[in-house]
């Protein structure tokens, strides 16, 4: 019985076909190798003049790896790109746009939240709106920023606990800057007796701050009556100091101890609170009780 020889002439029509196609493809494929090499070359070029120039911006580590990082990204897609339509000569501009639209659209549903930290992250460390070591609040979150990257903002809490805050949320709400600069203006609450000589003990309180260290005194310091309480006529102090927590808290400590000796010298009663029963009737007595006594 002769062996059939059909498909092993078809495996050699389909090997000839094959080399056939990659000889005409091989001027293809040198010209896409080429264009890769070319597109690593000018990578590379285009990110040592961006680095030059970041440099002489002074922009911030982060920002300028950031930037390499976005760079190179789109340099190789282009020229991924060229490489892929110089291999496939068949594939049109329209199917490549196509393609990019419907894998862009993708990437953006399925990475949301990590485009929009990565956009966040750019506009903080281009708009500068903090620094590393400067203090923030933001929506409850307190503490001392230690590092920002693309994704995260690093926050050291007060009790010492890492927090990565994404930059997202940073940037979509409100953030209160404590350290923005050096000095700041705190205040504080006090309250009088209520037979007391307001004058006077205006005087006192301002008094009380002369020669304290944390108290800044090229700047102005301001004591005002701000309304009746329940137990007491309350006054609000308010002084400038060191912006730090600490330099806050210092101060508040300082000023509060000179104040209590100052009201105290000058017998001045800051007064507890006391609630006053008023009845609109005589309350009657017991009258066997009265007369057990």
């Amino acid at each position: 019985m002769l062996p059939d020889i059909e498909p092993l002439r078809i495996l050699r029509f389909e090997l000839a076909q094959l080399a056939a196609g990659f000889v005409a493809l091989l001027p293809n494929i040198i010209a896409a190798l080429i264009v890769l090499f070319l597109t690593w070359a000018v990578a590379r070029y285009i990110w040592r003049v961006e680095r030059r120039l970041l440099k002489r911006w002074h922009q911030r580590p982060t920002l300028v790896a950031a930037a390499r990082t976005l760079t190179r990204s789109l340099i190789w897609l282009g020229g991924l790109i060229i490489a892929a339509a110089l291999i496939f000569p068949g594939l049109s501009a329209a199917n490549v746009v196509a393609g990019l639209g419907i894998g862009s659209l993708i990437v953006g549903l399925a990475f949301r939240d990590i485009i929009e930290n990565y956009l966040a992250g750019i506009l903080i460390l281009l708009r500068k709106p903090m620094r590393l070591g400067d203090d923030i609040l933001c929506q409850g979150i307190e503490g001392q920023v230690e590092l920002i990257t693309i994704r995260d903002t690093y926050v050291r809490q007060r009790s010492g606990e890492l927090v990565l805050v994404p930059n997202a949320f940073i940037y979509g709400n409100p953030t209160t800057v404590l350290t923005d600069l050096p000095l700041r203006r705190i205040e504080l609450e006090v309250g009088v007796a209520y037979d007391t000589d307001l004058e006077r003990a205006r005087t006192v309180l301002l008094d009380a701050f002369a020669g304290l260290e944390t108290v800044e005194a090229s700047k102005k310091t301001e004591v005002f009556c701000e309304g009746f309480g329940d137990s007491s006529i309350d006054f609000v102090l308010r002084w400038w100091t060191g912006s730090t927590p600490t330099e806050e808290k210092q101060s508040r400590d300082e000023v509060a101890r000179s104040v209590k000796r100052a009201l105290d010298g000058a017998g001045i009663v800051i007064p507890f609170p006391q609630r006053t029963l008023s009845f609109l009737e005589p309350v009657p007595l017991d009258r066997t009780e009265a007369d057990r006594r």
